[in-house]
């Protein structure tokens, strides 16, 4: 595992793309509804944030290909892990384990003190942050409509 620069962000498309279908999938109520922007549109906001110094990316790799990643956004004492990804053939392997010990130690090592993530409603990847001492705080309910002209 390794952190990245800004020059590598559009290594990150593949796992941006999995992640969307794996939403699409597991979602309660929103399938069809990601990506939430044009992952280009994402990968340019990675950038500029790594560049700012505003959030921080590590990568898995396997034989130089990019099988999962973590962002971390620190602003001050808040923290947000931003994006936990895991190609599905690598997940129950502990590769999230490994980014989400990561990102506690960016935490830590950044003095955060107030911690959220946000999850998909269906993504069993709530008990991986159930482990790490994450707890239900709100239920952030949305809609999507056409409106029409």
């Amino acid at each position: 595992m390794r952190e990245i620069e800004p020059n590598e962000i559009s290594k990150l498309y593949d796992c941006i793309c999995e992640l969307s279908e794996h939403h699409n999938d597991v979602s309660v109520n929103f399938k069809g509804y990601y990506p939430l922007k044009p992952y280009e549109k994402t990968l340019e906001s990675f950038e500029a944030a790594l560049r700012n110094q505003e959030s921080y990316i590590a990568v898995t790799e396997i034989e130089n290909r990019i099988i999962g990643f973590c962002k971390v956004d620190i602003n001050g004492e808040s923290g947000k892990l931003d994006y936990l990804v895991v190609k599905e053939e690598f997940r129950g392997k502990g590769f999230g384990k490994e980014l989400m010990d990561w990102a506690m130690q960016m935490f830590d090592q950044n003095n955060v003190k107030h911690l959220e993530v946000k999850v998909v409603d269906g993504n069993k990847a709530i008990h991986l942050y159930e482990k790490y001492g994450f707890k239900m705080k709100s239920h952030i309910l949305g809609i999507e409509r056409s409106i029409s002209a």
